[in-house]
């Protein structure tokens, strides 16, 4: 796959795109890459963006990442080992031209460190429309959420397996962009079986909002992301690609996957 290279301008509502998505019937994709795990990362998010995704959450490599498991972690390292900053990812992705939304998932630590204002826009500047913190919590987002909302970028929050029904209805209300039900407790990572826990907060998320409802965590496999589509509005899929771009298999390998992903959640019967 090649590299487009041209400063784009990108006009994406996360939150429409996805929802003009659903109402065609589609179930969504939202497949997770690193941000500078390997020089030809830009050429892998041009990859994933032809192989069918609705979005494209990249991560910021962070060394304290306390949501993600030892394959996210892995990538991680080798970015920070490589010198990316958030300031030169946003940067060099700002070059790349892609059809669909972008997403960017990191820690708050390091938006609070350059400054609110600042870090949104650097994202602002990449092209970014949506930002996932795992580690803000509801009840301390406002000041991010009001900040990322002047840069139009919307913030995603998460709901846990554990959170009581009246708290997860409230995050669904002030998330934007979609709302992001994590499927199981514990790290990210790839799995062999997938959590009952995930069809269930499905499954509860959508009986509470009319959000866009994407599950991620503990999806690893095309049968896996079809069976949790089938309760909620789609998928976040994210070890289990980075996990064969840590292995070496680059932008064809990571077209090949998701277009499988692609496939399985176009094969869920609509209602």
């Amino acid at each position: 796959m090649e590299n487009t290279t041209a400063t784009p301008k990108r006009d994406f509502s996360l939150e429409e795109h996805l929802k003009s998505r659903r109402a065609s019937g589609a179930k969504l994709l939202v497949p997770y890459i690193t941000a500078g795990y390997c020089k030809d990362w830009l050429a892998t998010v041009a990859a994933i963006a032809a192989a069918g995704a609705d979005a494209i959450e990249i991560g910021i490599p962070f060394s304290d990442p306390i949501m993600d498991g030892p394959v996210i972690q892995a990538a991680s390292q080798a970015a920070l080992e490589r010198g990316v900053t958030p300031a030169s990812a946003m940067a060099e992705l700002a070059t790349l031209a892609v059809p669909v939304p972008l997403v960017v998932m990191t820690y708050c630590n390091l938006a609070f460190h350059a400054g609110f204002a600042r870090f949104a826009g650097w994202l602002q500047d990449g092209g970014v429309t949506g930002s996932i913190f795992p580690d803000l919590p509801m009840e301390n987002a406002t000041e991010w959420s009001e900040v990322a909302a002047a840069h139009d970028i919307a913030n995603i929050l998460l709901v846990a397996p554990t959170t009581p029904p009246a708290r997860a209805k409230r995050i669904a209300e002030v998330s934007r962009g979609f709302v992001y039900g994590v499927g199981l407790m514990g790290v990210t990572g790839v799995r062999d079986s997938l959590a009952q826990s995930a069809s269930m907060i499905a499954s509860s998320l959508k009986a509470l909002t009319e959000q866009v409802v994407l599950i991620g965590v503990g999806i690893s496999t095309p049968d896996q992301a079809r069976e949790v589509a089938a309760h909620s509005d789609g998928v976040v899929v994210g070890s289990a690609l980075v996990k064969r771009l840590n292995e070496g298999e680059g932008p064809d390998g990571a077209y090949d996957f998701v277009a499988s992903l692609r496939s399985a959640l176009d094969s869920v019967p609509r209602p």
